[in-house]
């Protein structure tokens, strides 16, 4: 079974069909989800989700870009739903530099705060990282003191960086970017690291991969990213499947 590692079904996109399209996953060969968080709102709907299915799993974090609605009621608010026996990691967290609000350094606090808690409550970290790979890399190698490891989310740098995230244990959630023509430096660093250390994913409902590129995307579509980094790798599409799905129950302890 495919294992989709990273997903945010909360979002509003699929309001018109989520019970619908999260009841077909199984049948279409999708057997875990990991719904991911990005504010206190949606890690709250994300733990209804996970309530309610028993597929799916939830992370709890704050993204980077949200990170300017964050203070010490809502940060322990946080730390109480990762007690939560469905939550399975602390996510997504991290630094977005493409925008210029919040501030770098407002991101570097919530940063630093999110991944010490979750080594406090000995839990994986999923990591989305955009311009701004020093800097998360060293925050990284600073302050998560967990020996849970983690997920290296969407992966968008060269194979030099991955190295450095390699010697840490972590693991890369690759997606529909990979299937792109335009994705070179990103299949160069899927071909450099190893099968056992990539997580598939979708970050549904974005991100879609050709040729549904530019349109919703959904769990649905991880087949087709599987078969490209097969192609990559050269190897066969049910070894990756089978591996990466071994992969994230090892990282997030489902099965």
């Amino acid at each position: 079974m495919i294992f989709e590692s990273h997903a945010h079904y909360d979002d509003r996109a699929f309001d018109d069909d989520r019970d619908v399209l999260l009841g077909s996953l199984k049948e279409s060969g999708i057997g875990y989800v990991i719904n991911v968080g990005a504010n206190p709102e949606t890690t709250e709907r994300t733990i209804a989700l996970a309530e309610k299915y028993s597929f799916v799993y939830g992370a709890a974090g704050v993204h980077p870009s949200d990170t300017g609605e964050l203070d010490e009621e809502k940060f322990l608010w946080l730390k109480e739903q990762c007690a939560h026996p469905k939550i399975v990691a602390v996510g997504e967290i991290g630094l977005d530099y493409y925008w210029e609000e919040p501030s770098k350094e407002t991101q570097k606090k919530w940063f630093e705060r999110q991944l010490r808690l979750a080594g406090e409550m000995g839990l994986p970290v999923i990591i989305h990282s955009r311009d701004a790979a020093k800097d998360t890399l060293d925050m990284v190698r600073e302050f998560y003191e967990g020996e849970a490891g983690g997920v290296i989310h969407c992966f968008s740098y060269s194979k030099e960086v991955a190295r450095e995230y390699l010697e840490m244990g972590f693991y890369f959630g690759i997606g529909g970017v990979v299937t792109f023509r335009n994705a070179r430096k990103l299949k160069e660093a899927v071909e450099y690291i190893p099968l056992e250390k990539i997580l598939l994913e979708t970050d549904s409902p974005y991100l879609a991969p050709v040729p549904y590129r530019g349109q919703r995307n959904s769990s649905l579509y991880l087949p087709l990213i599987a078969k490209e980094i097969a192609q990559i790798k050269g190897i066969s599409y049910d070894e990756t499947v089978a591996v990466t799905e071994r992969n994230a129950c090892r990282l997030f302890r489902i099965g």
